[in-house]
Order: structure tokens, then sequence, then C-alpha cells
């Protein structure tokens, strides 16, 4: 009997290395009475929560919590259903059983919404600030849109204990919620503590500099992969390419995307077809794409959505709507609600109006707010008033408190000429307690971000600002261009240009680059053509719209954004 039960814990120990059926393994354990923890262990990791909690009453010795951890190591991120009844039959059985590993393997699972409580119960356990828990507790509350929380709980970590995983899904978390600032201070503290860098932490802080678009620092994040190794990671590559793109310096990330070699994949190529797009670049996207189609990869929504944002931007509205067409027929992708958009936008830009309304009046989904005020856009460029109140009207529906509609219209009457109907449009907007949203623009200088508004009082340098800005109307009123309102004058993008200019930004002949959170308006974008013939510099401004790259008093825009 006993050579028989050898033979068997040999013949388990052969299951067991062959990765074969649990059931097998688990019939061998029973037969044997073999009481191997490392076996069971390897068996509660096999069978599904499902079968191997029952099995944890049932072991031959005392159940711990490495015993817990193995049975909850198949539960997925993708089955929050079953993860609360889990933690209910855990804590029925032992709360002694909760300690990190196993906890960490319920947090990865929970539905975000259940964030609080399950950060009550890690408190209660004492766990709340161990770096393994805390950290799967600071990603749940980034997946239910909760980054302040997220960011309270790091804080609490005391500073020797936030390991990379802790900085990590800090930083990624914050990115993922638009917390850019965040995210970046704390890959700073990451690296000002001498914690090792991960492929999570570089990619999540190359998601926030291209969020903000800042150049200089995205150099520097690249600087560091270099020094750390990962620059040649794919996950990491992706993210420069992204974020270069983002700051509309396609050059260097077409330069990451070919440095990848055969690691790339078709998110990389959606990165890269992307950088091209937001430049409206047709021919460079369809290049890429005819490449990425001969080397296999087969293209996905984001793919077709950058084919047509490049049409959209270009407007290359025939193209548009050949792409619209070949991505059902040929590519078998549907198109959605942005594919529709793009194409909208591509018509609209080139004054086919009527088109644009018929597209988006018939297309399968419902159109929304961003499609009507596509419509609306390109009614205020080419002066149409008529259809303008149509889509004001439409916009006003969805959102009555949209304080760009009443922009819009009162900027198209005013460029017609009617007077009473602006006004009525500017009266309308206040009676209604719509508020503008406040412009803000910024620009990186040596890797400092400086944020300005309209009528900027309290920036350090102020005085330098408003001379230098100042200047630059003189120049500028010399070339021909006269401001009708002095309200125009002061707005966040000119006091940004003049920072730049008095700061250094940009040395002679290199590019002065400003983010803007709005859309840059028509007095300042046809104030940026002359200055950029008087400070003789190429200025690029990324607004809410597009790019607009201002060169010796053109813009890449064709004044179409």
């Amino acid at each position: 009997m006993l050579a028989g039960s050898a033979s068997l814990r040999a013949s388990a120990s052969a299951v067991a290395e062959a990765g074969g059926d649990p059931a097998v393994l688990h019939a061998v354990l029973v037969k044997t009475a073999w009481p191997s923890r490392a076996a069971y262990n390897l068996l509660l990791s096999r069978y599904p929560p499902s079968l191997s909690l029952p099995l944890l009453s049932r072991l031959p010795f005392r159940p711990t919590a490495a015993s817990l951890t193995s049975s909850l190591s198949s539960l997925s991120a993708s089955s929050p259903a079953s993860a609360l009844p889990l933690l209910r039959r855990v804590l029925g059985m032992s709360s002694a059983l909760l300690a990190d590993g196993p906890l960490s393997s319920l947090l990865r699972s929970m539905p975000p919404s259940l964030a609080p409580l399950v950060h009550g119960l890690a408190f209660k356990l004492a766990l709340s600030s161990s770096p393994y828990s805390a950290s799967c507790l600071i990603t749940l509350y980034s997946r239910a849109r909760s980054p302040a929380s997220a960011r309270h709980l790091f804080d609490e970590i005391p500073v020797a204990n936030r390991d990379p995983v802790c900085y990590s899904s800090t930083i990624v978390g914050l990115a993922q919620n638009g917390r850019y600032e965040e995210s970046l201070c704390v890959f700073a503290g990451m690296r000002t503590n001498a914690v090792d860098s991960t492929m999570y932490a570089l990619s999540g802080a190359l998601r926030a500099t291209a969020g903000l678009a800042v150049l200089e620092q995205t150099c520097g994040i690249h600087a560091h992969a270099v020094v750390v190794g990962l620059d040649g990671n794919v996950a990491v590559g992706t993210a420069l390419v992204d974020a270069y793109g983002k700051a509309g310096v396609v050059d260097d990330a077409v330069k990451v995307f070919e440095g990848l070699g055969g690691d790339r994949n078709l998110i990389t190529w959606n990165a890269v077809l992307s950088a091209h797009a937001q430049q409206g670049d047709v021919q460079a996207v369809i290049g890429l794409f005819n490449q990425m189609m001969e080397l296999g990869f087969a293209p996905d929504g984001l793919t077709f959505l950058a084919v047509l944002t490049a049409c959209s931007n270009a407007g290359a509205a025939t193209e548009a709507e050949f792409w619209l067409e070949a991505m059902q027929s040929k590519y078998s992708v549907k198109p959605g609600l942005e594919h529709y958009t793009c194409v909208v936008g591509a018509m609209a830009r080139v004054g086919r109006l009527e088109d644009a309304e018929s597209v988006a009046c018939t297309m399968p989904c419902k159109p929304d707010a961003a499609v009507w005020r596509t419509l609306l856009m390109g009614c205020v460029v080419h002066r149409k008033v008529d259809m303008a109140e149509s889509m004001g009207q439409r916009l006003l529906e969805i959102n009555p408190k949209d304080d760009s509609t009443y922009v819009m219209l009162a900027n198209v009457y005013s460029a017609a000429g009617k007077k009473n109907e602006e006004a009525k449009a500017w009266t309308a907007m206040r009676d209604r307690g719509v508020r503008k949203e406040g412009g803000r623009s910024w620009i990186e200088v040596r890797g400092m971000v400086h944020v300005f508004v309209a009528n900027e009082r309290r920036h350090e340098q102020l005085l330098e600002i408003y001379d230098k800005l100042n200047e630059l109307i003189q120049e500028v009123e010399k070339l021909g261009y006269k401001e009708a309102d002095e309200g125009f004058w002061h707005h966040s993008e000119r006091l940004a240009l003049a920072y730049g200019l008095i700061s250094g930004a940009a040395p002679s002949g290199k590019v002065l680059r400003i983010v803007k959170n709005l859309r840059i308006c028509a007095h300042c974008h046809e104030f940026f053509k002359y200055a950029s013939m008087v400070i003789d510099r190429v200025i690029v401004v990324r607004d809410v719209n597009r790019y607009h790259t201002i060169k010796k008093g053109d813009c890449s825009c064709r004044d179409y954004w």
C-alpha cells in the first residue's frame, strides 16, 4: 500500500507539473491522503473560486492566508459579479484569512462602486496602508472615477512603504482621470525617492504629458526611459509615440515608432496614425495604413477614426466618404458616432453644409451635441445664419446651459451684421444663468508649465509680460492689423505668447508651443498670424479642436477650426 501511495503521489506530481486536469490531481490527493500544502495550494489555484472555496473547509490541514490567496488566484477583474459573494463567504469562514494577498485578489475584481466599502473593511483589517492592498484600492478608486480618494489613500501610505506598484497605480489612475499635473507630481516624487520605475509608471506619466501637450517633460521621461532600459518596451514606446504626437512633434513620434521595430502592435500603429491625423496629413495617414495592412494587422475602429480625423482636419470630404464606406464594406468594421462626426466635419469644412446635415440626419446612430456643434462651427465660418440658428436650437435642446452655443450664435450674427440678434443671443445666455467657460492657456518653459487666464493679474513677471505684449501689439499694427476691440488684447493665449518670448521658451529658430483649453478666438488667431511674422518664429497652438501651426502669416488650419 505504501508503494502504491508513493506511486500515486508521483502521479500527482506529474499531473501538477504537466498542468493537467485539476480534477485528476484532486482525486490523487484524496486517494493518497497526502497532506501536501504545496500540492493543495496548486489545486486551489487551478480550480475556479466556486470550487476552490468549498475545498478550503475540507483541507487536511488548517487553511492559511496563502491557501486563500491560491484559491482566489483564478478570480479575474472581468468577474466583478462574483467578487462580493466570495468576500462574504470568506468573512463567514474567518476574517483572519483576509491577509494582504487574498484581500488584494478580491479588490482587483470588485465593482468600482464598492471602493469606499471595501476601503472601510481594509481599514478595519489594518491593511489599508499596506502597499499591496493599498495599490489595489487606489486602482479601484481610479476605476470608480474618484481620483481625489485615490490620491488621498496614496498620501496616507508611509513614504518608506511606497513601492513601485503603489507609485505606478497612482500615476496611472490620476492620468486616466485627467489629473495630469498630479500624476506628474507623483512621478517626480517616485524619482526623488529613488523608487524603481516600471513600464506602468512611465506609460502613465507619458499619458499625463500627452494630455498637457508638454514637450519638455515628454523628452525628460523619454531620457529616463532610456537610462532605466525601458525605452524599447512596447507599452512605453507606444505612450511615447502618443505623447510626441499630442505635442505636435510628429517627426519624433515617427522615430520612436520606427525604433520599436517588430514589437509594434495595433495600438502602436493607431498612435502614430493619430499623430499624423491631428495635423491633417491625409497622405501620410493613408501611406501608414497601407503599410500596416501589408504587415497583416487588422484595422479596428480607432484605426479608421485616425483616417477620418485626418480627412476632417484637411477638409478632404470626398476621401472621408470613401473611407466611411470602405471600413464597412471592405474591412467589416462598423462605424460609430465618432466616425460619422468626422465625415460631417470634413463636409462642413469645405462648405457642403447641406450634405453634412443630411449625413447627420440619416446616419444609423442618434446625433449628439458634438455633431451639431461641428455643423454650427461650419455655419459660423461660412456665415450661414439661418442654418446656424437651426443647429443652435438643436444644441440648446440637448443642453440649454451650453455656453459655446450662445457664443458661436453671437459670432455668426456679428459677422452677418445682425446686431439685434447678436444682442439677443448674449441676453438669452445671461437670462438663463449661463456663464462662459473661462479660457486658460499654458506654455512650458524649462520643464515648468505656466498657466494664464485673460487679464492675468497673479504672475510674478506680470509687468514684463504686459510690456512685451504691448510691444508686440504695436509691431503687429505696423503690418496692418488693427484690433477693433481692446478687450481682446489680453486674452490668455496672447499672455502665454508674451511670456514665452521674455522667458526664452523658444530661442531663435525654435518653435513656440501654446495649449488652450477652449477654441482659439478668431481675433487671437489672426493676431498670431501677424505675430509669427514679427517675431519670425513658428507658433504652434493646440486648442480644443485641433493644432494650428502658424508660420510666416499662414496657419495650417487654413482659417477653419
